[in-house]
């Protein structure tokens, strides 16, 4: 048996080692022992999340310590100033069952080639359902293998316990930059001498700001844990929401954070909305109910949207009011939708009516909550849906199942305003919130079809714009705060202009090449010059000519092996990247079949990637109305939680419901608090992972010991 005391040894030898880039043993966790919420987490007060402590024993690789580790770590909290108490002590809860299980992982690119994971042995406990009521900073330390500490610094923002704005609507459009922006700006306003003669109704709103999109354990994020950080005020790491990813092997036990609707509704009553143009089960809508750190569980996520959290003790939620999008595939009954359940019959069930065209969206009424699931996959983008239609007959994405095309589809403007209509009256006096996502705008960049995702970023102004006209409407613009902003970037700018009649005229890339407009070669946009011969009907701030000779010379800075023309894709969504016959099924080459007039360049990310990928930018943020204040200068995206929990007053001091609410919900002090004993199914589990490593390298690695 290898002692305690060896093994705190080997720990104080590695410590310079642990630091991994590629690969993490865990996020957040540089050390071998680990808390989460990690060090430097913001919490609300009175917001509910549950801790998780692991101790890890690797077994191989640089960090193994003699693969035993520690069953008798302690874990105490102390406010600054203050004594250290047990956590039991602390929350008054009862001590959770220790649980084991292994897990496996790679050093590094090297070890990954070679196929040497390190295996992990780990000990750990969770803490479910607490709350930090009291402003100010705390001290977390967990103790293990005889002395040895991880501190976590944690921190509870001021209280602000009253609402200043009945309503929030926030805008994300998903993947947009100011550099988007800016574009969209050039091809759907006209500009005479470099004057523009209309303007976005972004660029009208009263305060601009700037958020950091940094994740956890990375500086690149992704979809899920940037809208996991915009909705609960805490980062993740990629792919996870509402929770920290932890080593476990269940996606569904990981530690979990309130968010935002979670809140509103155990404190408001208020109604919740969630709109996108993506199938619903996307990171973005679905973060908002969400609690895994796996994003692909779909048809989970569904019944946790639906029904709240249901294996452990957790805020009480029974689905939004409004639930509008596109995936049928995880309500059509069958193996996308989860246990194979008709969960269009499952909300029906719930008291909610269904709609799965714009005709019956249209025919809405407040009586009842809203689901809205128009077609299979994502909505289909504004250039096909307003320009060139013809390319809706070829998809097979009818929300029945039947594996026609869905004809009758509104867009994010239809859905969006639809929603307001049913929020507003639903939510009354307690108001309401709503998200509404435009999310081909990142859907589109990833395939580098830069036309299409300019045409849903000025579909999400023009929504903005009708929303503010809505909102004057009913007489609620003064009590809504609207933030417009992204949850991550895309290195996308214009360098210049494009002549495609020249550049398809040349027969190799290097004269192509010269068909590129630099400085003052780039002339003027002729997106907004009239032709005769065109005429899309799509209104003002649109476009008037999608092809003209001279274009934007576009693109990303992280993208595969490409060809350009600079050209819309007028027959369908761009593919830009393929595999080819004869060479591994994960290595991406130029589509022959893509831009075949355009020239060639060179991928610059991975070869196994057949899309671009996101980027490190920071992403503008534009508010107005009550609190516009708050989101001004540049900050990171944690804030924009906090700035919304600020103005709808969820801090709470203690864990008494509101006075001046009639919501019924239970508080920390009044209702049974989990104790974070873990299901008999989830003791030990995860046995399985790494199981036949671990046999090939304990035996020699303890005798070495």
């Amino acid at each position: 048996m290898v002692s305690v005391s060896r093994i705190a040894l080997a720990v104080s030898s590695i410590v310079s080692l642990t630091a991994a880039q590629t690969f993490q043993r865990l996020g957040a966790c540089p050390t071998l022992g680990c808390v989460l919420p990690p060090d430097q987490t913001d919490f609300l007060a009175g917001q509910y999340f549950d801790i998780r402590l692991e101790v890890h024993a690797p077994v191989n690789g640089s960090e193994a310590n003699g693969g035993i580790p520690d069953p008798n770590f302690s874990f105490t909290i102390a406010k600054a100033g203050g004594a250290p108490q047990p956590a039991t002590s602390f929350f008054k809860i009862a001590e959770p069952t220790l649980e084991r299980w292994n897990f496996t992982w790679f050093e590094d690119l090297f070890a990954q080639d070679a196929k040497t994971p390190s295996v992990v042995r780990v000990t750990s406990k969770a803490y479910r359902r607490v709350a930090l009521y009291e402003p100010g900073e705390y001290v977390a330390t967990l103790s293990y293998y005889n002395g040895t500490k991880t501190v976590a610094n944690w921190v509870v923002r001021p209280l602000q316990e009253q609402k200043r704005a009945k309503n929030v609507i926030l805008f994300i459009g998903d993947g947009m930059t100011t550099n988007m922006i800016t574009a969209a700006r050039l091809i759907g306003h006209k500009s005479i001498n470099g004057k523009y003669q209309t303007t976005m109704q972004m660029d009208k709103f009263p305060v601009l700001g700037h958020q950091m999109t940094h994740s956890l354990d990375s500086y690149i994020t992704d979809s899920a844990n940037s809208a996991s950080a915009l909705y609960s005020g805490h980062k993740s790491s990629v792919n996870a929401m509402g929770v920290y990813a932890d080593s476990s092997a269940d996606p569904f036990d990981d530690p979990k954070v309130e968010t935002i609707v979670e809140l509103l509704t155990r404190i408001w009553g208020s109604a919740i909305g969630v709109v996108s143009t993506a199938f619903i089960a996307d990171a973005t809508p679905i973060a908002l109910t969400g609690h895994t750190r796996a994003r692909s569980q779909y048809g989970a996520l569904i019944d946790q949207a639906l029904r709240g959290v249901t294996n452990y003790t957790w805020t009480p939620y029974s689905g939004a009011d409004v639930f509008f999008g596109a995936g049928a595939e995880q309500f059509i009954a069958g193996s996308g939708s989860y246990q194979r359940k008709d969960y269009y019959q499952e909300f029906a069930n719930a008291g909610y009516a269904v709609s799965m065209n714009k005709t019956s969206l249209s025919a809405m009424t407040s009586a009842k909550k809203a689901l809205g699931i128009f077609c299979t996959s994502n909505l289909p983008v504004w250039l096909d849906r307003n320009v060139y239609k013809a390319n809706l007959n070829k998809t097979t994405n009818d929300p029945s199942g039947n594996k026609q095309p869905a004809l009758d589809l509104p867009g994010l403007k239809e859905m969006t305003l639809k929603a307001i209509d049913i929020l507003h009256a639903r939510g009354g006096d307690k108001g309401f919130f709503m998200m509404s996502e435009a999310a081909s705008i990142d859907k589109q960049m990833h395939t580098l079809d830069y036309d299409r995702a300019l045409g849903d970023l000025l579909e999400l102004d023009d929504t903005v714009k009708a929303t503010i006209e809505k909102l004057t409407a009913l007489g609620e613009l003064n009590n809504t705060l609207i933030i417009v902003t992204a949850d991550h970037g895309h290195g996308f700018d214009v360098f210049g202009s494009a002549d495609t009649t020249y550049l398809s005229s040349k027969t190799n890339d290097r004269e192509k090449r010269n068909a590129i407009g630099v400085y003052q070669n780039s002339g003027q946009s002729q997106y907004t010059v009239t032709n005769a011969s065109i005429s899309y009907n799509t209104g003002v701030n649109f476009p008037v000519n999608w092809d003209p000779r001279y274009t934007l010379a576009q693109g990303v800075g992280a993208h595969p092996d490409v060809r350009e023309n600079f050209r819309v894709h007028k027959s369908g969504p761009r593919l830009p990247a393929t595999n080819i016959t004869g060479f591994p099924s994960t290595d991406y080459y130029v589509n022959p079949t893509d831009n075949t007039d355009g020239y060639i360049i060179n991928g610059t990310i991975q070869t196994y990637e057949a899309q671009g990928v996101h980027s490190l930018t920071d992403v503008p943020v534009f508010a107005m109305g009550p609190c516009q204040e708050l989101f001004g200068g540049v900050y990171g995206n944690i804030d924009i939680f906090f700035n919304m929990a600020e103005c709808l007053g969820l801090a709470r001091g203690s864990g008494v419901s509101p006075s001046n609410t009639t919501v019924s919900s239970p508080s920390a002090s009044s209702s049974p608090i989990s104790t974070g004993a873990a299901p008999v199914h989830t003791v030990q589990r995860g046995l399985w992972v790494g199981m036949l490593v671990f046999q090939m390298a304990i035996g020699w690695f303890v005798v070495g010991l």
